[in-house]
Protein backbone atom coordinates (compact mmCIF):
# COMPACT_ATOMS: atom_id res chain seq x y z
CA UNK A 1 0.00 0.00 0.00
CA UNK A 2 1.18 3.51 -1.16
CA UNK A 3 2.42 5.59 1.75
CA UNK A 4 0.61 9.27 1.83
CA UNK A 5 3.08 12.18 2.37
CA UNK A 6 2.25 15.53 2.74
CA UNK A 7 3.62 17.96 0.55
CA UNK A 8 7.51 19.00 2.21
CA UNK A 9 6.71 22.84 2.47
CA UNK A 10 4.55 21.70 5.44
CA UNK A 11 7.10 20.15 7.42
CA UNK A 12 8.93 23.47 7.49
CA UNK A 13 6.25 25.82 8.73
CA UNK A 14 6.77 25.51 12.76
CA UNK A 15 3.55 25.76 14.66
CA UNK A 16 2.40 27.66 17.21
CA UNK A 17 3.85 27.61 20.31
CA UNK A 18 1.15 29.54 22.31
CA UNK A 19 -1.34 26.85 21.17
CA UNK A 20 0.21 24.35 23.60
CA UNK A 21 -0.44 27.59 25.97
CA UNK A 22 -3.67 27.75 24.94
CA UNK A 23 -4.71 24.98 24.71
CA UNK A 24 -4.22 24.23 28.21
CA UNK A 25 -5.57 27.12 29.35
CA UNK A 26 -9.05 25.93 27.65
CA UNK A 27 -8.75 22.83 29.26
CA UNK A 28 -8.82 24.59 32.96
CA UNK A 29 -11.44 26.83 31.92
CA UNK A 30 -13.57 23.51 31.00
CA UNK A 31 -12.63 22.37 34.95
CA UNK A 32 -13.67 25.73 36.06
CA UNK A 33 -10.45 27.58 36.44
CA UNK A 34 -10.79 31.12 36.54
CA UNK A 35 -7.79 31.83 33.99
CA UNK A 36 -7.22 35.40 32.90
CA UNK A 37 -5.88 35.83 28.56
CA UNK A 38 -3.06 37.59 28.41
CA UNK A 39 -1.79 35.37 25.12
CA UNK A 40 -4.25 36.44 22.39
CA UNK A 41 -3.87 39.21 20.44
CA UNK A 42 -7.75 39.98 20.44
CA UNK A 43 -9.20 42.29 22.80
CA UNK A 44 -12.47 42.05 24.91
CA UNK A 45 -14.23 44.45 22.30
CA UNK A 46 -16.36 43.29 18.98
CA UNK A 47 -17.31 45.39 16.00
CA UNK A 48 -19.25 48.48 16.67
CA UNK A 49 -22.96 48.16 17.10
CA UNK A 50 -23.70 49.88 13.89
CA UNK A 51 -21.27 48.22 11.68
CA UNK A 52 -22.92 44.64 13.00
CA UNK A 53 -26.16 46.15 12.03
CA UNK A 54 -24.76 46.80 8.59
CA UNK A 55 -23.94 43.91 8.43
CA UNK A 56 -27.47 42.05 9.33
CA UNK A 57 -28.76 44.45 6.84
CA UNK A 58 -26.81 43.27 4.19
CA UNK A 59 -28.02 39.56 5.01
CA UNK A 60 -31.76 40.40 5.01
CA UNK A 61 -30.93 42.60 2.03
CA UNK A 62 -29.66 39.21 -0.06
CA UNK A 63 -26.22 41.14 -0.86
CA UNK A 64 -24.51 37.65 -0.31
CA UNK A 65 -23.21 37.40 -3.44
CA UNK A 66 -19.75 37.43 -4.90
CA UNK A 67 -18.30 40.58 -4.99
CA UNK A 68 -15.70 42.14 -7.59
CA UNK A 69 -12.08 39.87 -6.83
CA UNK A 70 -10.48 43.01 -5.68
CA UNK A 71 -13.50 44.13 -3.42
CA UNK A 72 -17.00 46.52 -3.10
CA UNK A 73 -16.25 49.46 -5.15
CA UNK A 74 -17.97 51.43 -2.26
CA UNK A 75 -15.62 50.18 0.45
CA UNK A 76 -12.59 50.44 -1.34
CA UNK A 77 -13.78 54.16 -2.15
CA UNK A 78 -14.27 54.46 1.92
CA UNK A 79 -10.68 53.33 2.39
CA UNK A 80 -9.17 55.48 -0.01
CA UNK A 81 -10.86 58.69 1.22
CA UNK A 82 -9.80 57.46 5.10
CA UNK A 83 -6.11 57.65 3.74
CA UNK A 84 -6.64 60.75 2.41
CA UNK A 85 -8.82 62.62 5.84
CA UNK A 86 -6.31 60.51 8.32
CA UNK A 87 -2.98 60.25 6.92
CA UNK A 88 -3.04 62.65 3.84
CA UNK A 89 -2.25 60.01 1.53
CA UNK A 90 -3.18 59.93 -1.81
CA UNK A 91 -4.15 56.14 -2.69
CA UNK A 92 -6.62 55.83 -6.01
CA UNK A 93 -9.39 52.78 -5.31
CA UNK A 94 -8.42 50.83 -7.70
CA UNK A 95 -5.05 50.35 -6.02
CA UNK A 96 -6.75 48.70 -3.09
CA UNK A 97 -7.11 45.15 -3.08
CA UNK A 98 -9.91 43.97 -0.21
CA UNK A 99 -8.99 40.58 0.78
CA UNK A 100 -10.27 37.57 3.17
CA UNK A 101 -8.41 39.70 6.32
CA UNK A 102 -5.05 40.53 6.32
CA UNK A 103 -3.65 37.04 6.42
CA UNK A 104 -4.97 36.71 2.75
CA UNK A 105 -3.55 39.93 2.13
CA UNK A 106 0.00 38.74 2.97
CA UNK A 107 -0.31 35.52 1.40
CA UNK A 108 -1.17 37.69 -2.11
CA UNK A 109 1.91 39.84 -1.25
CA UNK A 110 4.24 36.91 -1.00
CA UNK A 111 2.69 35.34 -4.55
CA UNK A 112 2.78 38.33 -6.61
CA UNK A 113 6.53 39.58 -5.31
CA UNK A 114 8.25 37.03 -4.77
CA UNK A 115 9.94 33.96 -6.51
CA UNK A 116 10.44 30.59 -5.67
CA UNK A 117 14.08 30.21 -4.06
CA UNK A 118 14.26 34.24 -3.15
CA UNK A 119 14.11 35.39 0.46
CA UNK A 120 12.84 38.49 1.94
CA UNK A 121 14.28 39.83 4.87
CA UNK A 122 12.50 40.79 8.31
CA UNK A 123 13.84 41.95 11.90
CA UNK A 124 13.95 39.45 14.85
CA UNK A 125 11.53 39.04 16.53
CA UNK A 126 8.42 39.54 14.02
CA UNK A 127 5.41 37.96 13.48
CA UNK A 128 5.81 34.30 12.53
CA UNK A 129 3.07 33.49 10.09
CA UNK A 130 4.79 36.28 7.59
CA UNK A 131 7.60 34.05 6.90
CA UNK A 132 5.38 30.96 6.59
CA UNK A 133 3.68 32.71 4.09
CA UNK A 134 6.90 32.76 1.85
CA UNK A 135 7.43 29.27 2.10
CA UNK A 136 4.30 28.31 0.59
CA UNK A 137 5.29 30.84 -2.32
CA UNK A 138 8.91 28.49 -2.06
CA UNK A 139 11.09 31.62 -0.58
CA UNK A 140 11.78 32.00 2.57
CA UNK A 141 12.61 34.49 5.04
CA UNK A 142 16.32 36.03 6.29
CA UNK A 143 15.59 37.04 9.80
CA UNK A 144 17.91 40.18 10.66
CA UNK A 145 19.16 40.14 14.19
CA UNK A 146 18.02 43.07 16.06
CA UNK A 147 19.56 44.56 19.35
CA UNK A 148 17.41 44.70 22.88
CA UNK A 149 19.59 48.47 23.27
CA UNK A 150 17.75 49.74 19.84
CA UNK A 151 13.60 48.49 20.73
CA UNK A 152 14.71 45.25 18.18
CA UNK A 153 14.69 48.01 15.62
CA UNK A 154 16.52 46.68 12.60
CA UNK A 155 19.69 48.47 11.81
CA UNK A 156 18.99 50.07 8.36
CA UNK A 157 22.76 50.45 8.16
CA UNK A 158 23.17 47.15 8.13
CA UNK A 159 20.75 46.24 5.68
CA UNK A 160 23.49 46.11 3.00
CA UNK A 161 25.42 43.51 4.57
CA UNK A 162 22.42 40.94 4.38
CA UNK A 163 21.51 41.80 0.79
CA UNK A 164 21.97 39.22 -1.56
CA UNK A 165 21.43 38.31 -5.21
CA UNK A 166 18.35 36.31 -4.12
CA UNK A 167 17.00 39.11 -1.95
CA UNK A 168 13.37 40.26 -3.35
CA UNK A 169 12.32 42.68 -0.54
CA UNK A 170 12.16 44.38 3.82
CA UNK A 171 9.13 43.35 5.13
CA UNK A 172 8.48 45.48 8.61
CA UNK A 173 5.08 46.12 10.91
CA UNK A 174 4.44 49.27 12.11
CA UNK A 175 2.98 49.31 15.29
CA UNK A 176 4.85 45.95 15.91
CA UNK A 177 3.34 42.51 16.98
CA UNK A 178 5.35 40.95 19.39
CA UNK A 179 6.78 44.23 20.70
CA UNK A 180 4.49 47.74 20.49
CA UNK A 181 7.16 48.98 18.91
CA UNK A 182 6.10 51.95 16.20
CA UNK A 183 8.26 53.04 13.46
CA UNK A 184 9.14 56.62 12.63
CA UNK A 185 8.02 58.21 9.80
CA UNK A 186 11.91 59.37 9.02
CA UNK A 187 13.08 55.07 9.27
CA UNK A 188 10.20 54.23 6.88
CA UNK A 189 11.29 56.68 4.83
CA UNK A 190 15.23 55.58 4.79
CA UNK A 191 13.96 52.20 4.68
CA UNK A 192 12.14 52.82 1.33
CA UNK A 193 15.10 55.08 -0.05
CA UNK A 194 17.62 51.90 0.79
CA UNK A 195 15.90 49.14 -0.61
CA UNK A 196 14.96 51.10 -4.00
CA UNK A 197 18.69 51.41 -4.51
CA UNK A 198 19.09 47.55 -3.83
CA UNK A 199 15.90 47.54 -6.85
CA UNK A 200 13.62 45.70 -4.32
CA UNK A 201 10.21 45.69 -3.25
CA UNK A 202 9.34 47.33 0.45
CA UNK A 203 6.25 45.90 2.42
CA UNK A 204 4.84 47.28 5.51
CA UNK A 205 2.40 45.99 7.94
CA UNK A 206 0.44 48.14 9.10
CA UNK A 207 -1.78 45.88 11.00
CA UNK A 208 -2.54 47.89 14.42
CA UNK A 209 -2.72 51.15 12.38
CA UNK A 210 -4.63 53.74 14.88
CA UNK A 211 -3.72 51.77 17.69
CA UNK A 212 -0.81 54.44 18.54
CA UNK A 213 -0.51 55.77 22.01
CA UNK A 214 2.96 57.70 21.60
CA UNK A 215 4.81 58.78 18.45
CA UNK A 216 3.15 59.49 14.83
CA UNK A 217 0.44 57.60 13.15
CA UNK A 218 0.87 57.85 9.81
CA UNK A 219 1.10 55.67 6.93
CA UNK A 220 3.79 54.46 4.71
CA UNK A 221 1.65 55.62 1.96
CA UNK A 222 2.39 59.03 2.67
CA UNK A 223 6.33 58.08 1.34
CA UNK A 224 5.89 57.00 -1.54
CA UNK A 225 2.82 55.46 -3.87
CA UNK A 226 5.45 51.99 -4.29
CA UNK A 227 5.47 50.96 -1.25
CA UNK A 228 3.23 48.02 0.00
CA UNK A 229 0.55 48.07 2.59
CA UNK A 230 -0.91 45.38 3.99
CA UNK A 231 -3.67 46.24 6.60
CA UNK A 232 -7.06 44.95 8.86
CA UNK A 233 -10.22 45.31 10.38
CA UNK A 234 -9.76 43.27 12.75
CA UNK A 235 -7.21 45.25 15.20
CA UNK A 236 -8.70 49.22 15.27
CA UNK A 237 -12.13 48.24 14.10
CA UNK A 238 -12.25 45.10 16.08
CA UNK A 239 -13.77 42.75 13.34
CA UNK A 240 -11.58 40.12 14.39
CA UNK A 241 -13.75 36.78 12.95
CA UNK A 242 -15.44 38.74 10.13
CA UNK A 243 -12.14 38.37 8.16
CA UNK A 244 -11.38 41.20 6.13
CA UNK A 245 -8.14 43.21 5.05
CA UNK A 246 -6.90 44.70 2.41
CA UNK A 247 -3.23 45.30 0.09
CA UNK A 248 -2.29 48.62 -1.16
CA UNK A 249 -0.50 47.76 -4.42
CA UNK A 250 1.47 50.44 -6.79
CA UNK A 251 -0.51 51.07 -10.20
CA UNK A 252 2.20 49.21 -11.77
CA UNK A 253 1.16 46.07 -9.45
CA UNK A 254 -3.00 46.10 -9.95
CA UNK A 255 -3.03 43.82 -13.03
CA UNK A 256 -0.84 41.06 -10.87
CA UNK A 257 -2.55 41.38 -7.99
CA UNK A 258 -6.43 41.28 -9.62
CA UNK A 259 -5.48 38.04 -11.30
CA UNK A 260 -3.89 36.26 -8.19
CA UNK A 261 -6.65 37.57 -6.34
CA UNK A 262 -9.29 36.14 -8.79
CA UNK A 263 -7.70 32.43 -8.46
CA UNK A 264 -6.90 32.42 -5.19
CA UNK A 265 -10.05 33.86 -3.17
CA UNK A 266 -12.51 34.67 -5.65
CA UNK A 267 -13.79 37.58 -3.61
CA UNK A 268 -13.70 38.47 0.21
CA UNK A 269 -17.03 38.02 2.10
CA UNK A 270 -19.24 40.10 0.98
CA UNK A 271 -21.35 40.48 4.12
CA UNK A 272 -18.12 41.58 5.49
CA UNK A 273 -17.49 43.94 3.12
CA UNK A 274 -20.91 46.02 3.47
CA UNK A 275 -20.64 46.15 6.88
CA UNK A 276 -17.15 47.58 6.84
CA UNK A 277 -18.37 50.46 4.98
CA UNK A 278 -20.05 51.43 7.42
CA UNK A 279 -16.96 51.07 9.53
CA UNK A 280 -15.47 54.62 8.37
CA UNK A 281 -18.36 56.89 8.97
CA UNK A 282 -17.76 59.16 11.87
CA UNK A 283 -19.79 57.68 14.90
CA UNK A 284 -18.19 54.41 14.50
CA UNK A 285 -14.18 55.67 14.10
CA UNK A 286 -15.40 57.99 17.59
CA UNK A 287 -16.03 54.83 19.29
CA UNK A 288 -13.07 53.16 18.05
CA UNK A 289 -11.28 56.17 19.12
CA UNK A 290 -12.43 55.97 22.61
CA UNK A 291 -11.60 51.87 22.75
CA UNK A 292 -8.18 53.23 21.46
CA UNK A 293 -8.39 55.24 24.62
CA UNK A 294 -9.37 52.34 26.90
CA UNK A 295 -6.52 49.96 25.94
CA UNK A 296 -4.22 53.38 26.63
CA UNK A 297 -4.97 53.23 29.85
CA UNK A 298 -4.61 49.39 30.32
CA UNK A 299 -0.97 49.69 28.68
CA UNK A 300 -0.15 52.02 31.34
CA UNK A 301 -1.59 49.73 33.96
CA UNK A 302 0.42 46.89 32.76
CA UNK A 303 3.81 49.05 32.53
CA UNK A 304 3.57 50.17 35.81
CA UNK A 305 2.92 47.09 37.17
CA UNK A 306 5.74 44.94 35.01
CA UNK A 307 7.77 47.77 36.78
CA UNK A 308 6.76 47.33 40.23
CA UNK A 309 7.84 43.95 39.88
CA UNK A 310 11.11 44.12 38.37
CA UNK A 311 10.81 42.80 34.87
CA UNK A 312 11.94 44.56 32.07
CA UNK A 313 10.24 45.96 29.72
CA UNK A 314 12.66 46.05 26.35
CA UNK A 315 10.52 47.68 23.49
CA UNK A 316 8.74 50.64 23.44
CA UNK A 317 5.32 49.85 23.96
CA UNK A 318 4.08 52.80 21.91
CA UNK A 319 1.38 50.86 19.71
CA UNK A 320 -1.01 47.85 19.15
CA UNK A 321 -1.52 46.14 22.36
CA UNK A 322 1.53 43.99 23.57
CA UNK A 323 4.21 44.61 26.00
CA UNK A 324 7.55 42.44 25.14
CA UNK A 325 9.25 41.16 28.11
CA UNK A 326 12.42 40.17 29.90
CA UNK A 327 11.97 37.16 31.74
CA UNK A 328 15.35 36.05 31.95
CA UNK A 329 15.97 37.26 35.30
CA UNK A 330 13.82 34.65 36.43
CA UNK A 331 13.85 31.75 34.20
CA UNK A 332 15.45 30.50 31.51
CA UNK A 333 13.60 29.20 29.45
CA UNK A 334 10.28 31.41 28.65
CA UNK A 335 7.79 28.44 27.54
CA UNK A 336 8.29 26.83 30.72
CA UNK A 337 7.79 29.70 33.23
CA UNK A 338 4.81 30.46 30.77
CA UNK A 339 3.35 27.14 31.18
CA UNK A 340 4.23 27.23 35.15
CA UNK A 341 2.83 29.93 35.13
CA UNK A 342 -0.64 29.09 33.49
CA UNK A 343 -1.10 25.83 35.70
CA UNK A 344 0.16 27.66 39.20
CA UNK A 345 -1.56 30.72 38.92
CA UNK A 346 -4.23 30.62 35.84
CA UNK A 347 -2.37 33.45 33.85
CA UNK A 348 -1.81 32.25 29.70
CA UNK A 349 0.94 34.81 27.79
CA UNK A 350 3.21 34.02 24.91
CA UNK A 351 6.48 32.96 24.91
CA UNK A 352 8.89 34.41 22.84
CA UNK A 353 9.86 31.45 20.72
CA UNK A 354 7.30 31.95 18.56
CA UNK A 355 8.22 35.65 16.97
CA UNK A 356 11.96 35.05 16.40
CA UNK A 357 15.30 32.71 17.06
CA UNK A 358 17.95 34.94 18.91
CA UNK A 359 17.38 35.25 22.40
CA UNK A 360 13.53 33.92 21.98
CA UNK A 361 13.98 32.07 25.01
CA UNK A 362 14.61 35.24 27.14
CA UNK A 363 11.26 36.40 26.19
CA UNK A 364 7.51 36.65 26.94
CA UNK A 365 4.64 38.44 25.20
CA UNK A 366 1.75 40.29 27.49
CA UNK A 367 -1.28 41.16 25.61
CA UNK A 368 -2.98 43.61 27.23
CA UNK A 369 -6.54 42.92 25.69
CA UNK A 370 -8.94 42.39 29.07
CA UNK A 371 -9.86 45.27 31.97
CA UNK A 372 -8.04 47.12 33.83
CA UNK A 373 -8.97 45.40 36.81
CA UNK A 374 -8.17 41.71 35.29
CA UNK A 375 -5.06 43.32 33.98
CA UNK A 376 -4.16 43.81 38.04
CA UNK A 377 -5.37 40.79 38.84
CA UNK A 378 -2.98 39.11 36.42
CA UNK A 379 0.13 40.96 37.77
CA UNK A 380 -1.04 40.25 41.75
CA UNK A 381 -1.02 36.41 40.53
CA UNK A 382 2.33 36.92 38.41
CA UNK A 383 3.86 38.35 41.43
CA UNK A 384 2.63 35.58 43.86
CA UNK A 385 3.89 33.05 41.52
CA UNK A 386 7.66 34.62 41.17
CA UNK A 387 7.77 35.07 44.76
CA UNK A 388 7.02 31.40 45.28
Amino acid sequence: MKQHKLATRVGHIAPFQVMMVLDRAKQLQSQGEDVIHLEVGEPDFVAVDAVAKAGMAAIEEGKTGYTSATGLSELKIAISDYYLSRYQAEVAPERIIVTPGASGALLLMASLMVNASDEVLMPDPCYPCNRHFLIQAGAQAKLVETKVENGFELDLNTLSGHWGENTSGLWLASPSNPTGAVLSKSYVAEAWQKVSEFGGHLLVDEIYQGLVYEGEDFSALSISDDIFVVNSFSKYFAMTGWRLGWLVVPQWAIEGATKLAQNIFIAAPSVSQYAAVRAFEADVLAECEVRRQRLDARRLVLLEGLKLMGLPVVAPAHGAFYVYVDVSGVTEDAMKWCLELLEREKVALTPGADFGIKDAHKYVRFAYTCDEERLKEALVRIARFMSS
